[in-house]
C-alpha cells in the first residue's frame, strides 16, 4: 500500500516538471522515512552517496559520454550518411534506408536515443523532403532509426543495467552486437517492404557511380575502426569495459585532432558539456538508488515474487505484462531513467523465473526502445517533432507503424532464439 502511494507521488511529481532524480530521491527518502524512521534515511542519503560517488564502474559513463561529443564535433553523422546514401539512395526508399544505416552508425559512438535523433532530422529529413519523400515517412525513419541508440553499444542503458544489476557490462556490450545489427536489418526490411506497397513515399535517388562511392568512405573507416577496436578488445579480453571506455575517448580525441576538427577551445567546450551531462545522469542514478532502497525495505521484489508463485503465473506471462508496462512507461520516460525506475522492481522477479540476466538487459533494452516510438507519447517522436514542426505529430505516428511491426518481430525473435543476444557473451566466457 504505501508503495503504491510512493509510485503515485512520483507520477505526481514527474507530471508536474521535477526532474526525475529529484523526485525518485525525494519518494525513496520519504518511503524509507515512513517505513524505518528519519535517522536511517538521513543516514541512507549518506551512505548511498558515498557509494555511487566511489563505485569505480561508474566511470566508464564520463568516458563513453566524452567519446560521444569529441565525434559528434567531427561531422561523423554527416558522412555516415553521405556513405549510405551513395550506396542505398538509388534503390526505393533509399534514403530513408540511409539514414537507418547511418543511424546506426551514429548510435555506436553516440549511445543516446535523442542525440541521434535530433542529429539525424537535420540530415536527413531535408534531403528526403526535397526528393518528395511522404513528410510523415522521412520523419518516422529518423525517429526509429535513434532508437537504435539504446542497444547498439556504447549504450549508456547498458551502463545504468550493469549499474543498478551489477551484471557484467562486458557482456551486455558484446551481447547488443548481434540483436543491434538485427534491428538495422529489420528495419531496412520495413521501409523496402513499405517503398514497394506505395513507391511515392519514397522515389529512388539518382545512382552514383562506384568512383564517386568509394571515396565517401574514407571519412568513416577510422570511426569505424574505433568502434572495431572497442568492442573487439572487449570480446578478446584484451581489456575490460571501463579500459575500452578510455580506449574510445582517447581515440575519438585522435580522430578529431587528425580531422582538423577539434582545437583547446572546442575542447574545453566538449569537457564542459561532458561534465554537465555526467553530472546530471549521477543525479538520476543518484535518486535510483534511493528509490530503490525504498522498494527493497518495502518488500516490493519479495511480494511480487511471492504472488508470482501464489498465482501459478507462468514465466512467459509474467514477461508479457513486463512488456506491456516497459512500453507504457517508455512513452513518457527516457530510456536511462525507464530503466533505473523500473529494474529495482523486475529484475528479481524476472530473473527469479530463470531468464538469464544478459538476455534479460538485451530484452528490456529492445522493450525500451519500442516505449520512445509508441502513442500516445512517444519521447522519440516529441524530438523529430521538435525539428520538423510543419509535419502533423498523426503523420509521423502513421508513418512509424512499419517499423512497430519490426519490432514486435524483433521481439519475438529475441524471444524464441535467445542465442541472438547470448551467443557471443557465451564464446566470450
Amino acid at each position: 500500500m504505501l508503495f503504491a502511494i510512493g509510485l503515485a507521488l512520483l507520477l505526481l511529481l514527474l507530471v508536474a516538471g521535477v526532474p526525475i532524480g529529484f523526485s525518485m530521491a525525494l519518494v525513496g527518502v520519504l518511503g524509507v522515512a515512513t517505513l524505518r524512521g528519519l535517522d536511517p534515511a538521513v543516514i541512507m542519503i549518506g551512505q548511498v552517496g558515498i557509494d555511487a560517488a566511489l563505485n569505480y564502474n561508474f566511470s566508464v559513463l564520463p568516458l563513453f559520454v566524452l567519446m560521444g561529443n569529441v565525434l559528434g564535433r567531427t561531422r561523423m553523422a554527416a558522412d555516415l550518411y553521405n556513405a549510405a546514401h551513395a550506396f542505398l539512395g538509388h534503390r526505393p526508399g533509399g534514403l530513408a534506408m540511409a539514414t537507418i544505416a547511418a543511424s546506426g552508425g551514429f548510435a555506436a559512438v553516440s549511445g543516446s536515443s535523442y542525440a541521434c535523433a535530433a542529429t539525424m532530422t537535420g540530415i536527413s529529413v531535408p534531403a528526403m523532403r526535397e526528393r518528395r519523400y511522404d513528410p510523415g515517412f522521412a520523419a518516422a525513419s529518423v525517429a526509429a532509426g535513434g532508437t537504435l541508440g539504446v542497444l547498439i553499444p556504447p549504450s549508456i542503458g547498458m551502463v545504468f543495467y550493469s549499474l543498478i544489476t551489477g551484471v557484467s557490462l562486458s557482456q551486455l556490450m558484446v551481447a547488443g552486437v548481434l540483436p543491434g545489427l538485427l534491428s538495422v536489418l529489420l528495419y531496412l526490411l520495413a521501409v523496402r517492404v513499405i517503398a514497394r506497397i506505395k513507391p511515392n513515399y519514397g522515389p529512388p535517388s539518382d545512382r552514383i557511380p562506384w568512383r564517386e562511392r568509394l571515396p565517401l568512405l574514407l571519412p568513416v573507416w577510422p570511426v569505424a575502426f574505433l568502434f572495431v577496436l572497442v568492442l573487439g578488445g572487449i570480446y578478446a579480453g584484451a581489456f575490460t569495459a571501463m579500459e575500452a571506455a578510455g580506449v574510445g575517448a582517447f581515440g575519438a580525441i585522435a580522430i578529431a585532432v587528425a580531422r582538423h576538427s577539434l582545437d583547446l577551445a572546442a575542447l574545453r567546450e566538449i569537457l564542459a558539456q561532458t561534465i554537465g551531462t555526467t553530472a546530471n545522469l549521477f543525479v538520476v542514478f543518484f535518486g535510483a538508488l534511493l528509490f530503490a532502497n525504498f522498494v527493497t525495505v518495502a518488500g516490493l521484489p519479495s511480494a511480487i515474487d511471492d504472488w508470482i508463485v501464489a498465482s501459478n503465473l507462468g514465466a512467459m506471462t509474467v514477461l508479457a505484462a513486463a512488456i506491456l508496462i516497459y512500453v507504457a512507461l517508455g512513452c513518457i520516460l527516457e530510456s536511462s531513467s525507464l530503466l533505473l525506475l523500473t529494474l529495482p522492481i523486475f529484475f528479481p522477479a524476472l530473473t527469479g523465473l530463470g531468464f538469464d540476466p544478459v538476455w534479460l538487459g538485451i530484452f528490456i533494452l529492445i522493450v525500451a526502445e519500442i516505449g520512445l516510438i509508441t502513442p500516445p507519447i512517444g519521447m522519440n517522436v516529441f524530438v523529430v517533432k521538435s525539428l520538423v514542426t510543419d509535419i502533423p505529430l498523426a503523420r509521423i505516428f502513421a508513418g512509424l507503424l512499419p517499423f512497430g511491426i519490426a519490432d514486435l518481430l524483433r521481439l519475438a525473435l529475441i524471444i524464441l532464439f535467445p542465442g541472438i543476444a547470448l551467443l557471443l557473451p557465451e564464446l566470450m566466457r
